[in-house]
């Protein structure tokens, strides 16, 4: 914590003021590692393309995302704001450079604001757009209020828009085996379960492996709104989840020509 403040003090731009974010990588990496977690990762980080920022968009079963996202990924989280009033994790937050949203229907223009800023600033975004963490079974339907920050408004040009890179998370070996269905809830965190006890009972096993599937990027650009920028990318993290959650090789998925007919988009996708 104390060296991360120092980090926040350097200058903005330059290899100063990239310590913040090299050491944020640094720190959820080792995290990761000491609690017994091996991160594999499929498929390339996407980086700024002609001064265009990033929105990487992953799926969430668990609060063990965040090291193991945060150790692959150079990006600020976008976090509920009740996590800014939690003991000892909202400083490490708050550190981490973290965008606290309320997720109310009043306020997403506001906060779609407040995430530009963060773009704009050199920084890259990192969000679970399910709004709350699942079993780990599938993938919940995203909210289409999280992508306000890749629609285009009047007067904007199309190509400052952020390149959204789909990110499929799956924790897919227990005790060195494959993980299955009945594995799931030594990794997911949801409900109404206790961050301390299931830490306790996660650093109990061993041979534990999370898979971080990097699919292809998409523009914006390319849809029509929100809604169908938001069904494509969730499409994309239901099925790389899916593949991975099988046990069968996966590898990062590009956006179809056409969508897939016969699912809607409601309709999570289980394995």
């Amino acid at each position: 914590m104390l060296i991360q403040a120092v980090c926040l003090l350097l200058p903005g731009h330059g290899k100063l003021g990239h310590a913040k974010v090299w050491f944020a990588r640094v720190y959820w990496a080792t995290f990761a590692r000491l609690i017994g977690i091996e991160v594999r990762v499929i498929g390339t980080v996407a980086n700024r393309q002609g001064g265009r920022p990033v929105v990487f968009v992953s799926n969430h079963s668990s609060w063990v995302d965040v090291p193991v996202v945060g150790g692959v990924l150079d990006g600020c989280f976008v976090s509920k704001a009740d996590v800014a009033a939690w003991p000892v994790v909202g400083t490490i937050a708050r550190l981490g450079r973290t965008v606290f949203v309320s997720r109310t229907r009043a306020s997403t223009g506001k906060e779609r604001d407040t995430m530009r800023a963060v773009l704009k600033a050199g920084d890259n975004l990192i969000l679970f757009p399910e709004g709350t963490s699942s079993d780990g079974s599938r993938v919940l339907p995203f909210r289409t209020s999280f992508f306000a920050i890749a629609e285009v408004t009047d007067g904007e040009d199309r190509a400052e828009l952020p390149l959204i890179q789909p990110v499929s998370v799956v924790y897919d070996r227990l005790g060195g085996l494959p993980a299955g269905r009945a594995s799931r809830p030594v990794f997911a965190w949801y409900g109404d379960m206790d961050i301390a006890s299931h830490f306790w009972r996660l650093t109990q096993h061993i041979g534990l492996r999370a898979t971080v599937l990097l699919h292809t990027p998409l523009d914006p650009a390319r849809f029509e709104d929100r809604k169908a920028l938001s069904q494509a990318v969730w499409q994309i993290v239901a099925d790389g989840a899916s593949t991975l959650r099988q046990n069968r090789p996966a590898h990062p998925l590009h956006l179809p020509e056409q969508p897939p007919s016969g699912m809607p988009a409601v309709e999570p996708a289980y394995a």
